[in-house]
């Protein structure tokens, strides 16, 4: 009989080793999913890991590509982390990205066809502040009716797309677009195109914010009272409540940090790679950087490269559906697998595997 054995101890060896095979894991199983569909699995695996790193034919476009997707990723990602770090379950990044786009975008068509360079900046501040009012939405509730900030955070993004899309046909729609939904082009307004700040690399200023945001929240999370006290929380909640730590405001923080941040990406996505407020603006950066804060550990640097990775994964599907056909439903289970074996073989850090003889007769190990 197979049984689990609780550790004394986390593991720090699987806690290393856990995204690696989860990984692993999910390359095999993926290669069987595409051998399933009737492609060949070996070819699958290395167009999307492969070829838009080291072919030639795809690479020029590729890599400077992987910026600009792993942007938004790991800008959303380092936000949730802080919370989850803390018991803070913040599902709803989805929403607080969409609505910080739409904020942010309206600040900038109010001064419509101005070319200040202080309205690219304002629509920063805007969308941060608009992802930010989202996420205290469900952080209010929580801290004054104790609902769950998962439900309500989850549902609020619902909310959220019936907005973009009411935006979308009705107050943001270009009124030189000919009835077609959709806002003007940010990419076409100099004053606000967030465009690329070195050519041929990828590099905007979401790219930017979200390095800026994994140093900040390593120096937060290693040197701050307050990356003390996210730690502490989520280490030991009672241990946290008798060293003075604030369950209410901790609660706040994290949701406001983390809705800002996906507030942010929304924004830096709306003004360069979208360029537009559309009905299909949100592309499920929100959930996938969920997938992203637990490959990385939770860990600054960890969300770097698991934002990096799941980017290549984008990257690397849109590459296999174009030339193996490979449906698009298949890359997004190819992505889910991640998640799925990355908490499964997760259960190693904090437990091992035992086997056992078991009694024919009682049934007793």
């Amino acid at each position: 009989m197979i049984r689990l054995e609780k550790r004394p101890t986390p593991s720090k060896m699987w806690t290393y080793l856990t995204p690696i095979v989860a990984v692993l894991l999910t390359m095999i199983a993926g290669g069987l999913m595409f051998a399933a569909l009737g492609k060949n699995p070996v070819e699958a695996i290395r167009t999307i890991f492969y070829d838009p790193l080291f072919n030639e034919q795809f690479a020029a476009y590729s890599r400077p590509q992987l910026l600009v997707k792993a942007a938004p990723l790991i800008l959303i990602a380092i936000g949730l982390s802080l919370g989850f770090r803390a018991g803070v379950w913040n599902i709803g990044a989805e929403g607080q990205y969409i609505i910080g786009a739409v904020v942010g975008g309206g600040v900038g068509l109010a001064f419509y066809p101005s070319g200040s360079p202080l309205i690219f900046p304002l629509m920063i501040v805007a969308g941060g502040i608009g992802g930010w009012a989202w996420a205290m939405i469900p952080g209010l509730l929580r801290v004054w009716f104790n609902t769950s900030e998962i439900l309500v955070s989850l549902l609020l993004v619902y909310v959220a797309e019936q907005i973009l899309a009411s935006m979308s046909l009705g107050l943001m729609r270009n009124p030189e677009g000919g009835g077609f939904p959709g806002s003007r082009n940010f990419q076409q307004w100099d004053a606000v195109a967030n465009v690329e700040l070195i050519p041929g690399t990828g590099m905007h200023w979401g790219v930017v914010a979200a390095f800026l945001a994994v140093i900040g929240a390593y120096v937060l999370l290693a040197k701050h009272v307050l990356g003390y006290q996210i730690r502490l929380t989520g280490a030991a909640p009672r241990a946290a409540r008798f060293a003075g730590v604030s369950p209410s405001r901790l609660i706040l923080t994290c949701m406001g940090i983390s809705g800002a941040l996906a507030g942010l990406a929304g924004l830096f996505e709306l003004t360069g790679p979208a360029g537009q407020i559309s009905i299909d603006f949100n592309s499920g950066y929100g959930f996938t950087a969920i997938i992203v804060a637990f490959l990385g550990r939770l860990h600054p640097v960890g969300i770097l490269l698991a934002g990096l990775l799941m980017a290549l994964t984008y990257i690397g599907g849109e590459l296999a559906q174009f030339m193996l056909s490979v449906p698009a439903a298949a890359i997004q289970a190819f992505q889910g697998m991640l998640l799925f074996f990355l908490l499964a073989v997760d259960v190693l850090t904090n437990y091992r595997i035992r086997l056992a003889r078991t009694d024919t007769k009682t049934g007793a190990a």
